[in-house]
């Protein structure tokens, strides 16, 4: 709590001479010392006017630099607290993740790039029944996303092979989210089944219905992230090209057709097709 201080006293200064040796404004010094983080040395008891002391303007210059570099007032309040080289290393680390991501971005934009090498595959229809599906669904990041996959269709196939159930059909992963480094969309990796199964744990069994597929095989070199958005664009502008409508979350079965690492898959309706 502020502590009433004398007008007079010349190590108290009022809020526009700190302001000004501070670089932060009279709207910034009120938040700051709502939050705590710059709060008055002293408050006039006769006329309400705050002060602040001439020691306060090394930390009131510390967290005008660091909200330079739009840190979130809690982050500001922790380093506030820590000492000069505690704090040079947490910023250090903050600058690492911070160009990390914008070298991930780099990347994102670059295979969204229209002038980068086409996929060379086309894209292509085909049917494909109704069929049981033991799954697994978690929310991963870009760089979870391989090992819960392998983990997940290990799982799949111990528990259909523990049942007495065939399962060396391909691994079926569903996207119904985005994935990416900042996002973690819910990824379901599920293996096809024929027979009964008793669901454990976290696995569970659900009925994928019959239908029509719009695919695309991708090749290793074009399956890694982000490379592979370049095989979902090529094939959702097939899709809107030929009037067709997607109906569920894109699927990518693991291995694919003619050799390909993966197919990209979307089930579609045909009604509204040329």
């Amino acid at each position: 709590m502020a502590q009433a201080g004398r007008v007079n006293d010349v190590e108290l200064i009022l809020p526009g001479e700190f302001g000004a040796a501070t670089r932060l404004s009279s709207k910034a010094l009120r938040l700051y010392a709502e939050q705590g983080l710059l709060v008055p040395a002293g408050i006039d008891p006769a006329t309400g006017y705050r002060r602040y002391h001439r020691d306060q303007i090394p930390r009131g210059r510390l967290i005008a630099r660091l909200r330079v570099l739009g840190l979130p007032l809690a982050r500001i309040a922790t380093l506030l607290e820590l000492s000069p080289q505690a704090r040079q290393a947490e910023l250090r680390a903050w600058l690492a993740a911070q160009e990390a991501q914008l070298r991930r971005r780099r990347e994102l934009i670059g295979a969204l790039d229209g002038t980068a090498a086409p996929i060379t595959a086309a894209p292509r229809l085909r049917l494909r029944p109704s069929r049981k599906l033991l799954c697994q669904e978690r929310r991963v990041h870009i760089g979870e996303l391989d090992t819960f996959v392998t983990d997940a269709q290990h799982r799949i196939r111990a528990r259909l092979q523990a049942t007495g159930v065939p399962c060396d059909g391909p691994a079926l992963v569903h996207f119904h989210g985005f994935v990416t480094h900042d996002s973690d969309g819910p990824v379901e990796v599920a293996v096809a089944f024929t027979g009964s199964v008793e669901p454990v744990d976290d696995l569970r069994v659900r009925l994928s219905p019959a239908g029509t597929d719009a695919y695309l095989p991708v090749a290793e070199a074009d399956a890694g992230f982000p490379d592979i958005l370049r095989a979902y664009e090529t094939l959702e502008a097939w899709i809107d090209a030929n009037r067709l409508l997607r109906l569920a979350s894109p699927v990518e079965i693991r291995p694919g057709t003619d050799g390909a690492l993966l197919d990209v898959t979307y089930l579609i309706s045909t009604s509204g097709g040329s």
